[in-house]
């Protein structure tokens, strides 16, 4: 699967080749400690970024308010702050 934006298609395809490689050596070996973080926080900003170049931010929120969680998220805005 693609990721949200070709900008980000680099540290996606990183991301799930440590992942798909941890979870398959270590975790179903019984370690749960993760290699993949570095890259996860670096792709998951990438694709928080995408979305709010693209105001999907703002259809979230939209969502949200229509069917909230029961515990709000937390808000990866958060660790992400807007590049605006």
């Amino acid at each position: 699967m693609a990721s949200i934006s070709p900008d980000c298609q680099e540290l996606k395809d990183k991301y799930d080749t440590c992942f798909n490689n941890w979870y398959s050596n270590k975790f179903l070996q019984g370690s749960i400690e993760s290699d993949c973080d570095h890259l996860f926080t670096l792709y998951r900003a990438c694709v928080w970024k995408a979305i709010h170049e693209k105001n999907i931010d703002r259809l979230i929120q939209d969502a949200r308010k229509e069917s909230p969680f029961r515990e709000a998220p937390a808000d990866p805005d958060a660790a992400h702050p807007s590049s605006s």
